[in-house]
């Protein structure tokens, strides 16, 4: 009997992203530490998984070349920009208290 060999586990993540409550964790954990690179990438990421640039362009009527620049590492979008690639994503900001604050 020969063994198979075998294959580490591998994720895609693209297919995770999908899920809307997936890419919300996701953008929600990249998003805590305040590394806005890391958050404009993964919305990226998410956009890329769910229908990809072209169709994220459509539906916030926002140019696919400024919303690459956008999500770029080095992009700079506008909160505005932000708020139009959530939303039609199905997702909004929320605005939570640290648990752990000080009062």
């Amino acid at each position: 009997m020969t063994k198979k060999a075998s294959v580490p586990f591998e994720f895609d993540k693209l297919e995770l992203l999908k899920d809307p409550e997936q890419a919300a964790i996701y953008l929600e954990e990249c998003l805590i530490d305040g590394n806005m690179e890391l958050f404009q990438v993964a919305l990226r990421d998410v956009a890329k998984a769910q229908g990809g640039m072209s169709a994220l362009a459509s539906e916030t009527k926002l140019a696919r070349e400024a919303l690459y620049r956008s999500l770029s590492k080095k992009g700079k979008p506008k909160m505005e920009t932000i708020n139009k690639v959530l939303g039609a994503m199905g997702m909004r900001f929320s605005i939570v208290p640290e648990t752990s604050a000080h009062v």
